[in-house]
């Protein structure tokens, strides 16, 4: 299994250097198109949540991304320092009461993309798998950390 990870300060402009992550990935791990968007969007969209919502934009505090490769998968995994939030009780963003509502459809469209979504550590961890072809990665086996503390 092939392992990366990434911390980034809770800042909203850090989400580009995420996107880089994302896109470098693509290209090291040779993920399909197919599921590349699904990816950016529900990996992004997770980040995206555990700056505004669990570390509430304080730049002292970090998320950390963790990508896993394995032959028929990956495995992204979003972590942040926050208070966590009971994930077991959302709103439908697809009910007719909720639909002008502004928020709320951030973990609806994560699940809706990825494969498998799972929270642990009362919500301030999820981690987001999706299904590879078996032919689209190699199995060797590769551990890099990068810090980015002052990406922003």
């Amino acid at each position: 299994m092939k392992q990366v990870k990434i911390q980034i300060p809770s800042l909203v402009e850090n989400i580009r250097v995420v996107e880089s992550f994302i896109d470098n990935s693509k290209d090291t791990f040779h993920i399909e198109d197919d599921i590349y968007g699904n990816i950016m969007v529900a990996v992004t969209e997770a980040v995206n949540n555990a700056i505004r919502h669990g570390n509430k934009f304080d730049k002292d505090r970090n998320v950390y991304l963790s990508l896993y490769v394995d032959k028929d998968r990956v495995k992204f995994e979003v972590e942040d320092e926050g208070e966590g939030f009971d994930y077991t009780d959302l709103l439908d963003p697809t009910a007719p009461e909720n639909l002008e509502n502004p928020g709320g459809r951030g973990i609806f469209l994560i699940r809706h993309l990825a494969d498998e979504v799972e929270f642990t550590k009362d919500g301030r961890n999820v981690q987001l798998t999706f299904m590879l072809s078996p032919a689209e990665t190699d199995e060797s086996s590769e551990t890099d950390t990068v810090s980015t503390e002052n990406a922003a």
